[in-house]
């Protein structure tokens, strides 16, 4: 197995080439997935955030208003870090789980997680960090996604900074052009994931 991380920040487009990896035959573990599996209705993290945060992050459906709980953590330190207590180390045995069952397969496994830089995450053969001038970021955040300039922002400010991310980095997909510019970053990097040895390495990051 060749165990990779692949982290950006938000809006550089790293589902992008996460789901370009996956067409090359790259094994994805997504930890926004992930998150989103979490936290169903009826599931533990789900029960602990709305006994955090009360009735108002539940919708009408009784589906988990994301919308909701971005308005209450992304402007208060204390509550990101109740959500995070809530939310990561979940996750981070998903995560786990998922690449034990991958350990003894030959298959490329890429680690998609945001907050790579800032959390690490042992046994990486390299990271793999999307690139993108924050402020372009924020220009297709706004016009792709529907956000609103504030709220990027404001979910930026809570990750680490562009220069703090690409120290991280063993390979940097560039995504200043087109989406076939895009293709052919990816393919440079498939390429090199495929040149690395196929032995995870300790000690993490």
């Amino acid at each position: 197995m060749r165990l990779i991380g692949l982290t950006g920040g938000i809006g550089a487009g790293k589902s992008s080439v996460s789901a370009a990896l996956a067409r090359r035959g790259a094994v994805i573990v997504d930890a926004d997935a992930i998150v989103k599996e979490l936290q169903q209705p009826g599931t533990v993290v789900f029960d602990e955030m709305v006994e955090r945060f009360g009735p108002g992050i539940v919708a009408g459906d009784g589906s988990l208003d994301r919308a909701a709980v971005a308005a209450m953590v992304f402007t208060d330190a204390d509550a990101l870090a109740d959500l995070g207590a809530i939310v990561h180390p979940r996750v981070s045995e998903e995560i786990l789980r998922r690449v034990e069952a991958e350990r003894d397969t030959d298959h490329v496994v890429v680690l998609d997680i945001p907050l790579l830089a800032e959390s690490g995450w042992p046994d990486l053969l390299g990271v793999v960090v999307v690139d993108l001038d924050p402020e372009l970021a924020v220009q297709r955040l706004v016009a792709h996604r529907g956000f609103t300039e504030e709220d990027a922002r404001n979910r930026m400010a809570n990750q680490a900074d562009r220069a703090e991310r690409l120290a991280t980095a063993d390979f940097v997909v560039d995504n200043h052009g087109s989406p076939e510019d895009l293709e052919a970053e990816v393919d440079r990097c498939w390429a090199w994931i495929r040149g690395l040895p196929p032995v995870a390495v300790g000690g993490g990051r």
